[in-house]
């Protein structure tokens, strides 16, 4: 599962940097989603040098031409049209989730790229999790509602982690 967990013992040093309740703890639990990539740096590499070695085959036809001067910008173009676009797809995928927990306040953190963090904070003793198997947006959707509000958990995760993170909700939100 893309989830990072990490439960801070009691008198641990605060590692986070998030703001706290009153300003006094840590959270006993930090947790952050985040979607899968798929394609990573090496694989972002091998991908653009096989593209460029296919693209310029063609070009072999012309070489030591007038057409083969004619033929590279636009062979140059769909290079780095492709670089571009799967660089700007790997920016909008750093988006994620930071839900921290204290025994008396939890605080969600949806972060995305060129968008403000959307913050939702509640006491954790009123907070219910919710699992609704069809009808959300996605399969297996997650919610938390508390404070008046619903908000999504999760969302971009595969079905199966969404479950587990419900399941891990339940838990941690109802210690003891």
């Amino acid at each position: 599962m893309p989830v990072d967990i990490t439960r801070y013992a009691e008198g641990a040093p605060d590692h986070s940097g998030a703001l706290f309740n009153g300003g006094e703890g840590q959270p006993r639990l930090r947790l952050v989603a985040r979607p899968h990539k798929s394609l990573t740096p090496g694989g972002f590499v091998w991908f653009i040098g096989a593209t460029a070695a296919l693209l310029a085959l063609p070009l072999l036809a012309a070489f030591g031409s007038p057409v083969l001067w004619g033929l590279l910008p636009f062979v140059g173009g769909a290079i780095w049209a492709i670089w571009w676009g799967l660089k700007r797809s790997w920016r909008d995928m750093d988006l994620h989730e930071e839900l921290l927990l204290w025994d008396d306040h939890v605080r969600l953190t949806h972060v995305a790229p060129r968008k403000a963090d959307q913050v939702w904070e509640a006491n954790p003793y009123w907070v219910q999790v919710r699992l609704t198997p069809q009808g959300g947006r996605v399969p297996d959707y997650v919610t938390l509602k508390g404070e008046g509000r619903e908000v999504e958990i999760g969302a971009f995760l595969a079905a199966e982690e969404r479950v587990e993170l419900y399941h891990l909700l339940l838990r941690e939100m109802r210690p003891g």
